[in-house]
Order: C-alpha cells, then sequence, then structure tokens
C-alpha cells in the first residue's frame, strides 16, 4: 500500500502520462495527496521511529502486520515489545521473525474494545473488518483493558495503532476507562473511508486525549502522535 500510495503521489504531482496498470479510486487519490508531506518528511523513518524508549521500555504494536515497525524498533531500543496481529498468515510471519527474540512476544489476536470474534476482510496491509474487498476469514479480538489489567502491564511507553477503522472503538474505551494516562505516547492512524462521520469521531477523540496528551504531529488521517503530558 505504502508503494501504491507513493506511485500514486508523484503520478498526480507532477502530472506525468506513465501508465499505471491498476485503476486509481478517488479515495486513493485523495490518500496519495495526503501522504505527500509524510513521505517528503521521512515520516517512515524518523517521526514513526524517534521517541524516548530504552531496554526497559514496553511497546504495544497494535495492528503488527509481517513484524517490520517492532523490528525497526527493536533494532534501535531493544524493548520489551507486544505485537497484535489477528491474521494467522501475518502472524506467522512476526513468529518467524522474532523466533530468537524473547523481548518481542506476538500475539495471534488483535486488540479491541471487547473480546470477541469476527470476519476481516484480507486485504493485504489494508486489511480491515470494515472494508467490503477481500477474502474474508475469521479473526479473534481481546479486550485490550483485559489484556492490561491480566498480564499486570501497568504503563505501555508507545502504543502504535493501526487497525483500519478500528483505532475509534479501541480509542474510546481506553478514555472511558479512564487509561489513556497508562500510555505515555499513542501514535495512531485514523482511517476515513472505512467507518461513518470518521472526522466527527477522530476530533472527539482529539479533544479528549488533549486532557491527558499532547500532539507532537500530525499528518491529516496519515500518522499522529499524543504524549502524555508531565506534572511540570
Amino acid at each position: 500500500m505504502i508503494q501504491k500510495l507513493k506511485k500514486i503521489a508523484r503520478i498526480i504531482l507532477s502530472k506525468e502520462q506513465e501508465t499505471y496498470k491498476a485503476p486509481i479510486s478517488e479515495n486513493d487519490k485523495i490518500q496519495a495527496k495526503r501522504v505527500v508531506s509524510w513521505f517528503a518528511d521521512k515520516g517512515d523513518e524518523t517521526l514513526r521511529l524517534d521517541y524516548d524508549l530504552n531496554e526497559n521500555s514496553v511497546i504495544f504494536d497494535i495492528g503488527g502486520y509481517k513484524g517490520e515497525f517492532a523490528r525497526d524498533l527493536f533494532c534501535k531500543y531493544q524493548s520489551q515489545i507486544y505485537v497484535f496481529e489477528p491474521l494467522t498468515e501475518f502472524y506467522n510471519i512476526c513468529v518467524k521473525r522474532f523466533i530468537k527474540n524473547k523481548k518481542v512476544k506476538s500475539y495471534n489476536f488483535g486488540l479491541a474494545e471487547r473480546a470477541f470474534e469476527t470476519e476481516i476482510n484480507v486485504s493485504d496491509n489494508a486489511s480491515s473488518i470494515f472494508n467490503v474487498e477481500g477474502t474474508k476469514t475469521k479473526i479473534r479480538l481481546e479486550s485490550i483493558i483485559e489484556f492490561m489489567i491480566s498480564n499486570k502491564i501497568e504503563t505501555v511507553d508507545l502504543m502504535k495503532i493501526n487497525i483500519e477503522g478500528g483505532e475509534y472503538d479501541l480509542l474510546d474505551v481506553i478514555i472511558e476507562n479512564n487509561f489513556a494516562h497508562k500510555f505515555k505516547n499513542i501514535q495512531v492512524q485514523f482511517h476515513d473511508f472505512v467507518i461513518d462521520n470518521p472526522r466527527e469521531r477522530m476530533e472527539k477523540i482529539q479533544k479528549e486525549l488533549s486532557k491527558t496528551h499532547e500532539l507532537t504531529y500530525q499528518y491529516d488521517f496519515v500518522w499522529e502522535n499524543w504524549k502524555l503530558k508531565t506534572n511540570e
């Protein structure tokens, strides 16, 4: 998806007449324009990885995909990382990638507002329970609140969320249960083509997060990060 958006963005900006065999949807065009500044700032190589972390830090990678993000963070900080990937084919890749690394734990379920089983439409790294495209397969989701309580996790230094529309309900339950302060950094990608009233819901969540956190960077519907406020 990233390479696809980069190519579409290049075509749109340069107005090149190069052949792009796959059809370009209106949503792809919108998102490609959004990511231009993100790619220009090398956000995937800088902003997403630059945190005050160390070997004692705890990281939640929610929507682990094939484990690249967890790999990059571990190489940089050697932190304790929990990777949550509900799609078995991607989970297996994560397991294989970290099989000799005891500090990276992979789970074959996602984290959500509650525990339940559902169907997901598989479309590579854009797989979502909200999409209508792709091959359907069953997945398992667990409650983030219950997971943290049962595993006695009091503080998460960085929580990355990329779950194709599930971020709204997940953040809502974190806020409603007064758990927001347990996360020192919340790196989230909001999605707006998969649910109703996405901007309204996003702005409501942002307003609530601003009570406990401060925005450190924001690229609209691309990536943003919220850092826990200090008492200074």
